[in-house]
């Protein structure tokens, strides 16, 4: 008989914000996988009660495919249905529940940087200890989805209190402000296969043809609101510009020292700024990002030559369930970013 596949996702009202109804696309699309490649599927939706977990125990699918990225609308609380499938020994793809808290926790996963000596920007938790010579970026601390982020997120240290407030009273919960890096904008996606992590093609954002009187940043229209002015005008590019050889080889060794400091398994993203002299600075670590046709990371997958099967075929295996299925063929072509993977893993840059 066919193994089972559970897909397990937050609670999601057809109402809700667009980043977080997008949930839906994502399990969709990935139900669709799971069938082509032998499974038997299921569904289950979850708010904040996670009693329906206990109850799988009883007769367990062979693997979860986790895509929970809130309950009850909170990116922070992601990481506590991981939790209980550890407790009770249910396999599920994806990073595990320590590694979701962490890297959700934006100040905790600044802090453990800061703490290994690698690029992070400065940060402030109290208004009146911005620089006011500075500029900051007010952000929300256990959200993602670019939530808050709009024409008036950078500010000078003056107005970081003014604005934390403005975002706390719309949205709730905790906000901090990091220093502004003025300059170009990186995702690295990264994917376990047989032979350890490798480098996916690396994606820039292209801000030349950005608003002229905005900060340069990938708000909440540029992924959500098609037709608005950031959202035309931040497309996301893999030709790397000539000279930036030893930039991309630096964010690769960054991005995999971040995989092995935060623990992560499967699948993740690292989200970087550079600013004018050439210097990284790490951003985020994503360990659960989106699995959409349409998203950064299965852009990167395509640019490699990976079909959305292949994808998924890695991360079911990494977790310890793989396809019954006959590995599919990947696609021709766009290998430039698993080829600097293999290189730098080769030449020891990596563990």
């Amino acid at each position: 008989m066919a193994p089972r596949a559970l897909l397990l996702h937050g609670v999601v009202d057809p109402g809700d914000r667009p980043d977080e109804a997008d949930t839906l696309v994502q399990v969709r699309e990935l139900d669709r996988t799971l069938r082509s490649l032998g499974f038997r599927t299921a569904e289950l939706a979850l708010d904040l009660d996670l009693r329906p977990l206990e109850r799988l125990a009883a007769d367990p699918p062979e693997i979860v495919v986790y895509l929970v990225e809130a309950l009850a609308g909170r990116a922070g609380l992601q990481h506590l249905p991981a939790a209980v499938l550890e407790v009770l020994g249910i396999p599920f793809t994806g990073a595990p529940a320590a590694a979701l808290q962490l890297t959700t926790d934006k100040l905790a996963t600044k802090r453990l940087l800061r703490r290994a000596g690698l690029p992070t920007p400065d940060w402030v938790e109290r208004a009146e200890a911005a620089d006011p010579a500075r500029s900051w970026i007010v952000k929300a601390v256990d959200e993602d989805a670019s939530l808050g982020l709009d024409e008036g997120a950078v500010v000078s240290g003056d107005r970081v209190g003014e604005r934390i407030a403005a975002c706390r009273r719309r949205f709730g919960g905790r906000w901090f402000a990091e220093a502004f890096v003025e300059g170009r904008e990186f995702n690295l996606p990264l994917l376990e296969g047989p032979d350890g992590v490798e480098l996916l093609p690396i994606g820039e954002i292209d801000f030349s043809d950005y608003p002229k009187d905005r900060p340069r940043i990938v708000d909440y229209d540029a992924k959500w609101t098609p037709g608005s002015p950031t959202w035309e005008t931040t497309p996301r590019i893999f030709e790397p510009r000539p000279g930036d050889a030893r930039l991309r080889a630096e964010l690769a060794e960054l991005a995999f020292t971040c995989w092995e400091l935060f623990g992560l398994r499967g699948y993740a993203r690292v989200d970087f700024r550079v600013d004018a002299a050439g210097r990284p600075w790490i951003l985020e670590v994503n360990a659960n990002p989106c699995l959409s046709a349409d998203a950064g990371y299965m852009a990167a997958a395509e640019e490699a030559g990976l079909a959305p099967d292949e994808v998924v075929r890695r991360i079911l295996t990494t977790a310890g369930v793989p396809p019954p299925g006959r590995p599919s063929r990947p696609r021709a072509g766009g290998g430039e970013g698993r080829q600097l993977g293999a290189t730098l893993a080769a030449s020891g840059t990596r563990p």
